[in-house]
């Protein structure tokens, strides 16, 4: 399509010549067809290009020789395309931005494998290391529909009773179905009365806490082991990549993976080989043994007076992750499986949405309403203020932020987390990224890496595209790329 004949389409351009084009698709057409440089700016959002709200950066970047700190070179955004620079918002939420979720993922899966095989700084004998997949959920509050299956895998009613069961306000606790997958009741409340929405939120709130505990005492029981053995505690010690996962009734329970490690007297901060005398059964005993006894009361809260007990929940599931011959999963799987919970939030329990203010609470709390808004109802209720404090103590107690993390039901911690010594740093990965993209650059190939610096003074103007039509042809470009890359691991992977 040429520009005139664009020009000249009904409702393209009004008398005045101000565009009012109808759609993104006009809004692409437009520019492909009428933009000189239109090359030159698809090349300059590729780094954005499918992200779905991209951070927009005035400024200019100057590389610096830090021998003479003399400024070699000077960008400024002016005479860039849209003269702003676009930066990926780098969101690990699929729901928010399927395209940085996807680098996201992708990373994740990176980190939790190299601590599972080794490489990208992790030697490869941590391959040998015996390993835990554990599964640690949290308790019952109540009563929910559930999907439950045989142990062959055949599905069986949600919660069969031979007798009639009456909740003391009068809803009957049974429930005959055989639920499908997709059903919006599962994690729903059979009564939602008798539900402890207030423990659950305090559970979520607390979770990070009960692992910290879980942590330090399976660490206690491997240490207390190698001394009965007659080896040096000290030289033994686990390292993990975690990550929470949101179940449909809106709770977080953990997937961690767990490695036993040894420690060299020489240097504590390197990865040695497990000592002799203590191995795989040992680690399974101390996670099942620290999962069964971790327990501690909360403080009281101090405007209702209650504190509530937190324990993980019955459902513990702990597998060796590589043991040859016996069917266990492998370190692939694992990896991609704790991935692809890691770009995942409170989409499973049906709620999305941004954090919640004065202004907004309203429309998602009710202390009468749904599961789910009875459960933010709880976290802005016990969050509220407490008469007696002071505005400092205000924040200081112990469930203070809870409003704060209303919006995660009460959850508040990182949905992965990992040992400083299970594996390289997401950190340390996007920096490798960033080198890789300079260093294929003509910009980046004229100066010495070991003795420039490159210094940013870039602006914050906006998040977006400027118009639907660049977000079409940016979105569009970058599929494409995708595609191409899809195609070329298919084809390596079949030559090879």
């Amino acid at each position: 399509m040429s520009a005139s004949t664009l020009t000249a389409s009904p409702g393209a351009n009004t008398p005045g010549g101000a565009s009012i084009l109808a759609s993104p698709e006009e809004h692409a057409f437009h520019r492909a067809a009428t933009d000189p440089d239109y090359f030159a700016w698809l090349d300059h959002v590729s780094s954005a290009a499918g992200c779905a709200h991209p951070i927009r950066l005035l400024g200019r970047i100057d590389t610096v020789d830090t021998t003479t700190e003399q400024i070699l070179a000077t960008r400024s955004t002016l005479p860039m395309p849209d003269s702003i620079i676009y930066k990926a918002c780098g969101n690990r939420r699929a729901a928010v931005c399927p395209s940085c979720s996807t680098t996201y993922r992708r990373d994740a899966y990176q980190l939790i494998r190299a601590g599972l095989v080794g490489g990208k700084g992790v030697p490869a004998t941590v391959a040998g290391h015996p390993a835990v997949f554990a599964t640690l959920t949290a308790p019952g509050f109540g009563s929910v529909h559930t999907r439950r299956t045989s142990k062959t895998g055949q599905a069986l009613q949600c919660r069969p009773r031979r007798d009639e069961d009456w909740c003391p306000h009068g809803m009957d606790l049974r429930c005959d179905r055989i639920h499908a997958v997709s059903e919006r009741i599962l994690g729903t409340p059979l009564c939602l009365d008798c539900y402890d929405h207030q423990h659950q939120v305090v559970w979520n709130f607390t979770a990070g806490e009960l692992w910290r505990r879980t942590r330090i005492a399976l660490e206690r029981t491997l240490r207390r082991t190698a001394k009965n053995r007659g080896i040096d505690p000290t030289t033994v010690r686990v390292s993990y990549g975690k990550v929470a996962e949101m179940q449909r009734r809106g709770v977080v329970h953990f997937h961690a993976i767990i490695r036993l490690d040894g420690v060299d007297p020489d240097n504590r901060n390197a990865i040695a080989p497990v000592p002799d005398g203590i191995g795989l059964g040992d680690l399974v005993d101390a996670v099942e043994d620290a999962a069964r006894h971790t327990r501690y009361i909360t403080e009281p809260h101090g405007r209702i007076n209650v504190a509530w007990l937190i324990e993980w929940g019955d459902q513990l599931d702990i597998r060796p992750v590589r043991v040859p011959g016996d069917g266990t999963i492998s370190d692939e799987m694992v990896a991609g499986y704790l991935a692809k919970y890691a770009t995942k939030s409170t989409e499973a329990s049906g709620h999305v949405s941004g954090r919640l203010t004065h202004e907004n609470i309203d429309l998602y709390a009710d202390p009468l309403g749904s599961h789910i808004e009875r459960l933010i109802h709880a976290c802005w209720s016990l969050g509220g203020h407490i008469p007696g404090l002071k505005l400092g103590e205000q924040a200081d107690r112990p469930f203070g932020r809870l409003r704060r993390w209303a919006h995660m039901l009460g959850f508040g911690g990182h949905f992965l987390t990992k040992s400083r010594r299970y594996s390289i740093t997401f950190r340390a990965l996007r920096e490798r990224r960033t080198t890789w993209r300079r260093e294929h650059t003509d910009t980046a190939a004229q100066h010495d890496d070991e003795t420039t610096v490159v210094i940013s003074s870039l602006n914050y103007v906006g998040a977006g595209w400027l118009t639907p039509g660049d977000a079409l042809l940016a979105n569009t470009a970058a599929a494409l790329a995708r595609e191409r890359q899809r195609i070329g691991r298919i084809e390596t992977t079949s030559q090879n």
